[in-house]
């Protein structure tokens, strides 16, 4: 018979384990079921993260990231008008960081990006002349790449050189340097950084006119005997319905051009967009509507349930194909940080990723996690 003293110490350990355990339903993540963790034997999942998490501001953000993730995107960082901001300047402070970041968790580091039409900064587009164009691709990509060479593993070298056609988008980049300048980009980027993987990146490339244009585009590169060793699509869609089909059509196709498949920013919007309304006048201004944010407090459970739907479907089709898929990225670590909150209207509450306001997972992060046990059991 035990004495009273070994009772209460089982009764202690007993409301602990319970107390772990309830903590545990109501949202505490075992780590050893991170996202990374529950893919780890399929392809890489990343996130973008900003200025602040780059900084290590965001305590919330960051005590997530190991855990869930091993690998990072910057969202804003690398873009020209930040790291380039004059002609003879950069500022390599927050890309030291997050490079620094990455080897401190042992992540997957992507650059994003060397070639944007967007974004630039002013003295950019104030270029009038093909040959001081030229100059600055070659000083801009020479200086950022090399600089991470063996330090960031990959590069999103050219971003969203596309129009919705498949045709080159007339950009800056276009007008004075021709088509060739994505050719001249992978090309640059090869010599600055032998030691990283080269991508292009666009959006909407699952959808079969951009992607015909993008895989001309590809195969113009490797044509001409230039390296590109993956392409980026980025994933941002609407509750409305994935395009399955075509996704997975793209997934074939770009696969079938000896190059890695990535999904690269993705999120789902749960709210209306200005495009969304049949009849509506493209020119009305849709600030403050109501009608376009219905969701300011909270998201209704149906709609829960219809996100985590969507997301379902999804990673059932990623692991369908786990052998051509290198790496699903998310753009951002939760809600609270997602750029569709002031896209394409500002001040709008949206609830496109895994994890919610307060970094907690949502049904939509079981459901996710779900899929790997039922593709398991299905297997």
């Amino acid at each position: 018979m035990c004495n009273l003293k070994q009772l209460i110490t089982f009764l202690i350990l007993l409301i602990g384990f319970s107390f772990t355990s309830c903590k545990q339903k109501e949202g505490t993540i075992d780590e050893k079921k991170g996202l990374k963790t529950v893919f780890a034997d399929d392809f890489l999942i990343g996130a973008a993260i900003n200025a602040d998490q780059i900084m290590e501001k965001d305590t919330n953000a960051l005590s997530l990231l190991p855990s869930e993730f091993n690998s990072i995107t910057p969202e804003n960082i690398m873009k020209c008008e930040i790291i380039h901001p004059e002609w003879d300047k950069y500022n390599f402070d927050l890309a030291d960081k997050i490079v620094a970041l990455g080897d401190k968790n042992d992540m997957f580091t992507v650059g994003h990006t060397l070639v944007w039409h967007s974004q630039l900064s002013p003295f950019v587009t104030k270029i009038k002349s093909k040959d001081s164009l030229t100059m600055f691709l070659e000083n801009h990509i020479n200086t950022i790449a090399s600089r991470y060479d063996g330090k960031i593993e990959a590069w999103d070298v050219v971003n969203e050189a596309l129009n919705e056609d498949g045709t080159m988008r007339k950009t800056i980049f276009f007008d004075l340097l021709g088509d060739d300048f994505v050719t001249t980009a992978f090309s640059l980027a090869q010599k600055a950084t032998p030691n990283s993987e080269l991508y292009y990146n666009d959006y909407n490339i699952e959808q079969p006119k951009k992607r015909a244009g993008a895989i001309q585009l590809i195969k113009k590169i490797q044509a001409a005997g230039v390296r590109i060793d993956g392409v980026g699509i980025q994933g941002h869609w609407s509750i409305k319905g994935l395009p399955l089909e075509d996704i997975e059509q793209s997934i074939l196709e770009y696969s079938a051009l000896g190059i890695k498949v990535m999904f690269t920013e993705v999120d789902i919007t749960v709210l209306p967009n200005p495009w969304d309304l049949q009849g509506a006048d493209v020119n009305q201004n849709f600030e403050g509507s109501p009608m376009m944010n219905p969701y300011p407090e909270s998201l209704p459970d149906s709609v829960q349930v219809a996100l985590a739907d969507e997301y379902g479907k999804l990673f059932n089709l990623f692991l369908k194909h786990k052998d051509k898929i290198s790496r699903v990225t998310f753009w951002g670590i939760s809600d609270a940080n997602s750029w569709l909150n002031g896209w394409p209207i500002k001040g709008r509450t949206n609830y496109p990723l895994l994890f919610d306001r307060n970094y907690l997972p949502k049904p939509a992060y079981d459901k996710v996690v779900n899929t790997k046990g039922a593709n398991v059991q299905g297997s």
